[in-house]
């Protein structure tokens, strides 16, 4: 028997219990709004007939949610665990889903195995993938970024890859961005780039961000992404590493929590320039000027492949 439980208090939308899940901000902190979070893996579907795989299990104000990837086209959804039927699957089971492969894409010999830029760098086709970092930063967002971005047309799509350290220190800017997706301004796909993004000055890599030593990984997936739907928006199945370093062991845990790890072969302010294909990256935070003069410039100036694709299209 097919039963829906209504939803929280903060959830709105349609009379239907099973309704898409809709969930308003709060000043409460997220760790009370939040809980029983817990990775899983299962083949869901609904009475309708739709068909998900469930990444992650949680109660939001006393709701059981499941957040749900569709495993063709890469979109995630948050929707009420009583109004699917789940059981446990694995990777092996999802292997010829478009989710899985880009989970576990084939070596590519032309790379060899190194530090910097772990996963994803080069997406599918034309165009470019711009994605911008926001790193913990004491500096207000670069707005005039969006703002370009915006001007391209609407729903103009661009990755960000949010710390769980910036939406902490940044709700007002947090707020503006939520408010340019909902006016259909933006196309934003909210990826997970850690809680903290430790790092330290002048440490090597090979020492540094997610290979110091008690790092725990899982906190910093998970405490973001808690952050995240607190805050009333859904992650992605993206996460970029701090300072885009990992190695295979690293590489292996996040593919483990069934995300897709995203570095990029166009770091603006590194040089690089963008071609066809590229996955752009700058950092909007304020901490990278340079980088983001560069986009305007290529943008202004042709300089930038066009169109700009959503992120879910690059693998």
């Amino acid at each position: 028997m097919w039963t829906c439980v209504a939803g929280a208090a903060t959830a709105r939308g349609e009379d239907s219990a099973c309704a898409p899940v809709d969930i308003a901000p709060s000043p409460t902190p997220a760790a009370s709004r939040v809980k029983n979070y817990a990775p899983v893996f299962e083949s869901c579907a609904s009475e309708s007939g739709s068909t998900r795989l469930a990444i992650r299990r949680m109660s939001l104000d006393g709701t059981p949610l499941i957040l749900t990837v569709d495993p063709q086209s890469l979109q995630t959804s948050l929707e009420r665990a009583a109004c699917w039927r789940c059981e446990a699957t694995s990777d092996a089971a999802q292997a010829e889903t478009r989710y899985l492969k880009a989970l576990h894409p084939p070596q590519d010999p032309t790379r060899p195995p190194a530090l910097v830029n772990a996963g994803l760098i080069h997406g599918a086709g034309g165009g470019a993938f711009v994605t911008g970092d926001l790193c913990p930063s004491r500096k207000p967002l670069d707005r005039a970024f969006f703002e370009e971005l915006a001007a391209q047309g609407p729903r103009t799509p661009v990755m960000l890859a949010v710390s769980g350290g910036w939406i902490a220190r940044h709700g007002a800017d947090f707020a503006w961005l939520r408010e340019k997706a909902r006016s259909g301004a933006l196309d934003i796909a909210w990826a997970n780039h850690s809680y903290s993004h430790p790092y330290v000055r002048r440490l090597p890599d090979g020492r540094n961000f997610f290979l110091r030593p008690g790092v725990d990984v899982d906190r910093e997936i998970f405490e973001t992404e808690k952050l995240m739907v607190a805050q009333g928006e859904t992650p992605s199945v993206f996460f970029r590493f701090p300072g885009l370093v990992a190695d295979a062991a690293l590489l292996e845990n996040v593919r483990s929590r069934h995300l897709v790890a995203l570095g990029a072969d166009s770091w603006l302010a590194l040089g690089p320039r963008p071609h066809p294909g590229s996955i752009v990256l700058v950092h909007p935070n304020g901490n990278e000027p340079v980088g983001i003069r560069l986009f305007l410039r290529l943008m202004q100036t042709g300089g930038m492949p066009l169109p700009l694709r959503p992120i879910n299209e690059a693998p």
